[in-house]
């Protein structure tokens, strides 16, 4: 079975000349976005019901652009103006430069991993004496507070945005060739979204192990693994797969 159209569970890429663009242009496939979830944010009740005062806290641990923009946003419900001596510590780069949008970057504390949780480590023994705030959604990975617990500091968990399943109703009759996942709640919102859902010929693109063990747990066969040594991206994973298909 050829491959023509794809459709992937995110939003789709700002940047012009993404390797989603260059992968349409090279194999000629039609390549769609939809978020099969979304983020929706806690209130400053519910945030304060958890026992997170914001004025106890020194640094805070930023694993993405969402506890970036919630905990500003709960910041800003609360009226606390977040002092210049608080410290960021973020998952990676791209973390750290969206900080930019709230902080003047230079004038900041902000201590940056490279891209797993795992490498924050080092900073976070350098500088165990703070008192550390993880601002996250509900869905947080288990691995990350299995982290935390495992370290001599004094750290906390707020949950300050929830992940939401999205309606997809309107995709009910329209048929890809390729569905591409990047986690658990992707899977879980297909399954809640089209409950009958019968994958015949469809083919199952899925990124990460949490991801892969959720599509197999639901039955679901799956064609397209990454990342892997040959393949470290999904785009390098479906331009392998598309290559192998299209020339049969």
């Amino acid at each position: 079975m050829k491959v023509r159209t794809i459709l992937v569970s995110q939003p789709e890429p700002k940047i012009e000349n993404s390797p989603y663009s260059k992968l349409i242009d090279k194999e000629k496939v039609k390549v769609d976005f939809r978020p099969f979830i979304h983020v929706e944010g806690v209130d400053a009740k519910d945030v304060r019901q958890q026992k997170v005062d914001l004025r106890n806290y020194t640094a805070i641990i930023l694993t993405s652009r969402n506890a970036v923009d919630h905990f500003f946003r709960i910041a800003e419900e609360m009226r606390f103006k977040v002092p210049d001596s608080m410290k960021y510590f973020c998952q990676s780069e791209a973390v750290a430069y969206y900080l930019q949008k709230y902080v003047v970057y230079r004038k900041r504390k902000i201590y940056v991993g490279k891209r797993n949780f795992q490498e924050l480590v080092p900073l976070f023994k350098k500088y165990k004496g703070e008192k550390f705030l993880l601002p996250s959604s509900d869905a947080l990975q288990d691995e990350i507070p299995e982290i935390l617990n495992g370290l001599d500091i004094e750290w906390k968990k707020g949950t300050f945005y929830k992940t939401v399943i999205s309606d997809l109703s309107d995709l009910r009759n329209v048929y890809y060739d390729v569905l591409v996942f990047f986690s658990p709640s992707g899977i879980e919102s297909l399954l809640q979204n089209f409950p009958d859902f019968d994958q015949k010929d469809t083919r199952i693109a899925v990124f990460g192990n949490s991801t892969i063990d959720a599509a197999t747990d639901a039955g679901l066969r799956i064609d397209i693994k990454a990342p892997t040594p040959e393949t470290p991206s999904m785009t390098m994973a479906l331009q392998k797969y598309i290559n192998e298909a299209n020339k049969r």
